[in-house]
């Protein structure tokens, strides 16, 4: 069984997983490449890439089983995120229902 790579990227409507055949001295964008993923979905202009979540350059060398993740730049920061879950659902002495731990006098 011939060793593998695999590419990993996901779009908010679908999500790719390419196994492409390993070579001996492949680099992240050889993978990208041979994975044809670019003619699937398009691809943002900048992205950031890793391998099993560790960042990586494109000329990085692979390993065979590893996994190329390709990253979508963030459509909203993730402290944004939860200040607005915050405000919408608010835990605090009087944000509980029925204010079950409410010190008593």
């Amino acid at each position: 069984m011939p060793q593998q790579v695999w590419v990993a990227y996901a779009t908010p409507q679908q999500q790719y997983y390419l196994a492409v055949e390993f070579q001996q001295g492949m680099t992240v964008a050889d993978a990208i490449q041979r994975s044809h993923l670019a003619t699937q979905t398009e691809l943002p202009a900048l992205f950031q890439m890793g391998i099993f979540g560790v960042k990586v350059t494109l000329e990085h060398i692979l390993h065979a089983g590893d996994r190329v993740e390709i990253y979508r730049p963030l459509t909203i920061n993730p402290k944004d995120i939860r200040r607005n879950r915050a405000a919408n659902h608010p835990v605090g002495r009087y944000g509980n229902k029925g204010n079950r731990f409410k010190r008593s006098s």
